[in-house]
């Protein structure tokens, strides 16, 4: 399994960098052939269904998430979404918080493991790297576009 994890801080409340980081269609936009489709109704909540379908013709695959933790940020304090990957390719979890940071800024923890039964384990040192840069653009390019 790799697994990583990033923090950045935003120039924005807490309640703002959650939606923009939360809204899951966004980060079709923000992740490199990648379109993001939400199975279920919303709003968004613990049990909300969405699929990741990334790449290009027959070398795409989908990255099927679940909701399992909901917690929005609230009169200030910091919010927790988890999310577990339920695909036949990619498994695992991703972990997104929010935290109040200095000046009035939010700051931003993203935690993740992925596995997929397709990757040998000695790939997983190489995947960790990748993964964080990939997430790590996303994140910083979802903070930036309202």
């Amino acid at each position: 399994m790799a697994t990583f994890q990033f923090e950045r801080t935003a120039p924005l409340p807490l309640d703002e960098a959650w939606r923009r980081l939360t809204e899951w269609t966004r980060h079709g936009d923000a992740v490199p052939l990648t379109r993001v489709t939400v199975l279920t109704p919303g709003p968004t909540r613990e049990g909300t269904v969405f699929v990741a379908r990334s790449g290009i013709g027959p070398l795409a695959f989908d990255d099927r998430m679940e909701v399992t933790v909901w917690c929005p940020p609230d009169d200030g304090g910091p919010g927790l979404c988890r999310l577990e990957k339920l695909g036949r390719t990619v498994r695992g979890w991703a972990e997104i918080e929010v935290r109040p940071g200095p000046g009035g800024r939010t700051r931003v923890v993203w935690r993740e493991e992925i596995r997929s039964p397709l990757a040998p384990p000695f790939l997983d040192p190489l995947v960790s790297p990748v993964a964080r840069a990939v997430f790590g653009r996303a994140a910083n390019r979802l903070l930036r576009q309202g």
